[in-house]
């Protein structure tokens, strides 16, 4: 059996690179920093086809799959686009508008009663999908029921600027309680193919600079310790991959595999993965990795970000752990 992608999932990803290559360079990021995108960049993204790949092409989408999806999220990890990404996918098909960027969506999981929510990207959204037990409500965000982007909220990301909604979680229910496993388990797949992205995109720039910082007369990637490093890199970075794709074969395909299995895989692995290969870019640079001026430190804040939503890693490799024990 061949796992490599077609052609066609290939140039889809060469598509979305192109985009990402010209406008989320590290000096486009910088500009986005403390706000993250503006609604002209969103309607950009939703120009490219990103957030109707899975709307049926005769509801106006491109009738695509988990796979091809998947991959084209990979890269908007690499490229750190910001955004409410996965909510935008997840209800791509469900609320109208969401797919051609004209309605903005965020979301939340795991709701305490009463609690205030803080809710990545408040001020650009529209509306906020909250899930909880019974499904999943759309609040319409007004200006009394939303802060927008909180000044005393501070973000792991600098480009994911969070806002509290405190208005009343009322509004339509657009899912019923039979697809909040589903919603959970997309939102992981996608979350970890984000991860994927950040893991490979850390492995390029620690390869890059270890190629052109030369000391003592050479490329330091010529010293074993940085090659190891690199490495290492590169097998978190092939691991991650293969369980992102596995899950999505399965996404498409029920009879593949094991969903729950697939999906926990992706999510424990993509999130050590982006988070052992951000911290190794940085360990790269040396004391330049930290600097605000450089890409690594924007590959490792976003993995912060990334590694809590749809359940951590520690959370997934518990209930691996318990699914195993189950049946041992």
């Amino acid at each position: 059996m061949d796992f490599r992608l077609t052609p066609e999932q290939l140039e889809l990803q060469d598509h979305v690179r192109r985009y990402c290559a010209r406008v989320f360079t590290l000096e486009g990021l910088a500009a986005l920093d403390g706000r993250g995108p503006d609604r002209s960049t969103w309607a950009a993204l939703a120009d490219l086809g990103l957030f109707g790949l899975r709307v049926p092409a005769a509801d106006g989408g491109l009738g695509l799959g988990w796979v091809e999806t998947v991959a084209a999220y990979e890269v908007l990890g690499a490229h750190l686009v910001p955004g409410p990404l996965v909510w935008s996918q997840l209800l791509a098909g469900v609320v109208p508008g969401v797919a051609d960027g004209s309605r903005i969506v965020t979301g939340v999981d795991h709701v305490e009663p009463g609690a205030p929510i803080v809710v990545e990207h408040l001020g650009l959204a529209d509306a906020v999908a909250v899930v909880d037990a019974e499904g999943v409500v759309l609040v319409d965000v007004t200006a009394d029921s939303a802060g927008g982007a909180d000044g005393s909220l501070t973000p792991l990301d600098p480009l994911t600027p969070v806002g509290r909604f405190t208005g009343p979680v009322e509004g339509e229910r657009v899912l019923g309680a039979g697809e909040v496993d589903r919603i959970r388990a997309e939102g992981a797949v996608l979350t970890g193919a984000l991860l994927v992205g950040i893991a490979d995109r850390a492995l390029e720039v620690a390869r890059e600079y270890a190629l052109g910082r030369e000391q003592f007369g050479r490329p330091i990637a010529a010293f074993q310790a940085v090659q190891h490093l690199l490495a290492d890199m590169y097998v978190r970075t092939m691991l991650a991959r293969s369980a992102a794709y596995a899950a999505a074969a399965i996404l498409d395909d029920a009879t593949a595999g094991d969903l729950a299995a697939a999906v926990g895989s992706v999510k424990v692995v993509a999130g050590d993965a982006a988070m052992a290969n951000a911290r190794t870019c940085i360990q790269v640079h040396g004391g330049m990795g930290f600097t605000w001026e450089m890409m690594p430190h924007y590959l490792l804040k976003r993995t912060w970000v990334l590694e809590h939503g749809f359940g951590t890693s520690a959370e997934h490799a518990e209930a691996l752990a318990a699914a195993m024990g189950s049946t041992g």
